[in-house]
């Protein structure tokens, strides 16, 4: 299988090099365009801080031409309501961070490998993926089926682990457990497996849903974890990493088809720039929020050995990888 993995540093550099002293200079023509962003998540986590790693250098490729409004938090509406509106025409929004499991629920299948159970071993095994070929036949199955938006670039929010009320010790503690359950195959695998009630809860409502015991449990990367504060209420989180918070952000095809071929460069550099941006403050964020949580009286408990948990997922492993065997190892085959 021929894989076009580059070191990070040179894929970075030939992003870039798209701008000849000449294009630079020609962009002063380009009429000033002014793109929405969506981010369900605070600015604060590390969503947030790749977004604007990537609005900042757009408007400094730009020199100010294309200026990103960027609103965080759910402004603008949940990931559903957001991707809704950029499937029809004339989208008020151009530019959505979303997780690749979301994608999945649109048809998506390629997107759900990315979310099937234990996929990725490592932050390094995700990363290897992401300059493969492999990674961007994914990133452009949006666009292919039809959807009406195209895929830019990738990132990643850290490993998804279980936060709970009561303190969570293993597999066996799931049982009848009130659990938020988004609606995808991998997420309602999981909890079947763990033998937990999924519970359907919009991520609007999910602190106020936690908070009234509505649900005793549910999901998150450590770093969203903390910046929604959902440790005041639930203070035990349990490091399964069951899968890695794939992030793809993705434009409107509208949009994209209006843009000059400097302004798709702009975009495309920018797009690289911020997913090296997330690739480096990941790992670091992760672990000063550590320290932070425990500080706040937040009790982190380890997973030593992830066997039972996999074990318990086998059904839903098996079922979601069987969407496309050849690519899904494919994806694993970056691990070595």
């Amino acid at each position: 299988m021929l894989r076009k993995i580059f070191t990070t540093s040179a894929f970075i550099v030939i992003s870039l090099s798209l701008f000849s002293c000449n294009e630079k200079k020609s962009i002063i023509e380009e009429k000033e365009i002014t793109l929405v962003m969506a981010e369900v998540n605070p600015e604060d986590t590390i969503a947030g801080q790749m977004d604007k790693a990537f609005k900042e250098k757009v408007e400094e490729l730009s020199e100010g031409k294309i200026k990103i409004d960027l609103q965080c938090a759910g402004i603008l509406g949940d990931v559903d309501s957001v991707m809704q509106l950029m499937m029809k025409p004339n989208s008020t929004i151009q530019l959505h961070r979303m997780s690749a499991v979301n994608l999945a629920i649109y048809g998506c299948k390629k997107s759900s490998l990315l979310s099937v159970p234990f996929t990725f071993s490592s932050r390094e095994h995700f990363w290897n993926f992401t300059r493969s070929d492999t990674a961007k036949a994914i990133l452009d199955e949006p666009e292919a089926l039809g959807l009406g938006v195209k895929g830019l670039f990738y990132g990643e929010e850290g490993f998804r682990h279980f936060f709970s009320a009561k303190k969570i010790k293993s597999v066996a503690d799931f049982e009848n457990l009130k659990v938020r359950g988004t609606n995808d195959k991998a997420m309602q695998g999981l909890l079947k497996g763990l033998k937990a009630d999924s519970i359907p809860v919009n991520y609007a409502d999910l602190y106020s849903s936690l908070q009234t015991g509505i649900i005793d449990a549910a999901e998150q990367p450590i770093a969203n974890y903390l910046s929604n504060h959902f440790h005041n209420i639930c203070p035990y989180m349990i490091l399964d990493g069951h899968t890695l918070g794939v992030m793809e952000t993705v434009i409107t095809l509208e949009c994209w088809n209006s843009l000059s071929d400097k302004q798709k460069n702009i975009l495309t550099a920018a797009g690289t720039y911020a997913s090296e941006y997330c690739r480096k403050i990941s790992q670091s964020q992760e672990e000063k929020v550590k320290e932070q949580l425990v500080k706040e009286g937040a009790t982190i408990t380890p997973v030593n050995d992830v066997t039972p948990w996999q074990k318990a997922c086998e059904e839903v492993i098996k079922e979601g990888s069987a969407v496309d065997e050849k690519l899904y190892k494919e994806i694993l085959s970056y691990a070595k």
